[in-house]
């Protein structure tokens, strides 16, 4: 799967909502129960890459495109199109596997390696070239920098070949470890060649990409696979049960509801079916229908979570933030999940009634202090301040969303002001001047660059 750099990204909040843009028309997708499925599905992998899972988190992209890549640090990044294509839990899993062995190999880091050796040939080039048309040899010149920048290309395609094959083999030694079958591994492979027969990429060589063809990679990992003590062993149902839950929510919210209704007809009367058919019709804007089907997982099982939360989202966004309080009241409970905190108290506010107020405050705080990357809870929590009249925390938690969001400019001015009205040496205030300098520094150095 590819590798790409991410810059920092804004991040908000709903049940399955979208987020900041850390790449060119991308949004990062942030979900409570998906967010918990990753977790447990990829810590056995994390533990078997010799890995902390807390440390190490996958996210999800809104992007059709079948990809995964690692950007630095121990992120796993998945685009929704994989997620979508991919046929049960253990072809995730395998790719999860893969993307970690980026991280274990650090080859993030290392691809300025390879960028260097590239460039060391293109410069070299540029050298024998320019003294070859200084002496006159105007053709043979040009012809040594054409040949220098394709020996330069093939340096760095080399590398990155190289680098992919050695994370195929890391994955499938975290699955052996891990106990987990690589059969799913090989599936979702076999899914990626049949996109290169599509594309009509030709199968006999893979020079000139960056990735080994899929049917070289089939060949290496079968070997590995198939003589592994856990080639043959099961699924685990209840993971798979979850997998299908967030592919059906995932599905609902990022495809148009019509093609929702033909994947998952109205004869579907699934869990994942009803997951998907509610969001489908939350998205085309009829709280009825999605309703009815929110109460059909609820009567399957009343007191899950996730159903709460949705069933709290689809109050909430009808205009009927009051009704929406006492099944996100229940889904915070069941799980303090800091996601979910945020959208109760979205409705505790949005009720319009200063009873509510103080509940806001303590749930939106415990939220802010399980998750601090969340731009939507800081902006729920200004609003509390600034309705009680605490017009600097207001301007605090104003400065935290838009240093979330990458505004410098803006969390500069607002870390400015909260430091105006905020006692010096408090917690508040040492935080607003973290913020001040940081952003401060951010404005200058673009403006140097201007």
């Amino acid at each position: 799967m590819k590798r790409r750099w991410l810059h920092s990204a804004a991040i908000a909040v709903a049940s399955l909502s979208l987020l900041g843009k850390p790449a060119a028309a991308q949004q990062i997708l942030r979900d409570a129960e998906t967010e918990a499925f990753m977790a447990d599905m990829s810590a056995p992998l994390v533990h078997a890459a010799g890995m902390e899972p807390r440390n190490v988190q996958v996210f999800v992209l809104n992007d059709r495109e079948i990809n995964a890549f690692v950007a630095g640090g121990q992120y796993v990044w998945l685009h929704s199109g994989l997620i979508a294509t991919a046929d049960n839990v253990n072809q995730l899993q395998g790719v999860v596997a893969h993307e970690l062995g980026h991280i274990e190999g650090g080859h993030v880091i290392r691809s300025a390696e390879g960028m260097r050796e590239a460039t060391g040939i293109t410069l070299l080039s540029l050298v024998l070239g320019a003294a070859a048309i200084a002496a006159g040899g105007a053709e043979a010149g040009m012809g040594i920098l054409g040949m220098g920048q394709q020996a330069a290309m093939g340096k760095f395609l080399a590398f990155s070949r190289a680098q992919e094959s050695s994370a195929d083999l890391a994955g499938a030694r975290y699955l052996s470890k891990a106990g987990l079958s690589g059969k799913g591994s090989l599936d979702f492979f076999k899914k990626l060649q049949n996109q290169e027969y599509r594309l009509a990429i030709p199968q006999d060589d893979s020079y000139g990409r960056t990735h080994p063809l899929s049917g070289e990679r089939i060949n290496v990992l079968r070997e590995v696979y198939t003589v592994d003590p856990s080639w043959n062993k099961p699924m685990d149902p209840k993971l798979e049960a979850r997998f299908e839950r967030i592919k059906a929510k995932l599905v609902g919210f990022v495809s148009e509801p019509n093609q929702t209704l033909i994947k998952y007809p109205e004869s579907d009367q699934s869990i994942p079916a009803h997951y998907a058919r509610a969001y489908a019709w939350h998205k085309s804007a009829y709280p009825d229908k999605a309703m009815s089907e929110v109460d059909a997982l609820l009567t399957a099982q009343p007191h899950d979570p996730y159903f709460l939360e949705l069933k709290g989202q689809v109050l909430l966004e009808s205009g009927r933030p009051a009704d929406a309080i006492p099944p996100l009241r229940e889904a915070v409970q069941l799980t303090r999940q800091p996601l979910i905190a945020t959208m109760l108290g979205h409705a505790l506010i949005a009720t319009e009634d200063d009873k509510n107020f103080a509940e806001a405050e303590q749930v939106l705080r415990n939220a802010v202090a399980r998750d601090r990357e969340n731009p939507f809870a800081w902006y729920q929590l200004g609003v509390v301040y600034e309705r009680r009249g605490d017009t600097p925390r207001a301007a605090l938690a104003t400065a935290e969303r838009y240093a979330l969001m990458g505004d410098d400019q803006m969390a500069l001015r607002s870390a400015d002001a909260a430091m105006q009205g905020l006692k010096a040496g408090t917690v508040d205030y040492l935080r607003a001047q973290d913020i001040a300098m940081v952003s401060r520094a951010a404005v200058e150095q673009k403006r140097k660059k201007r």
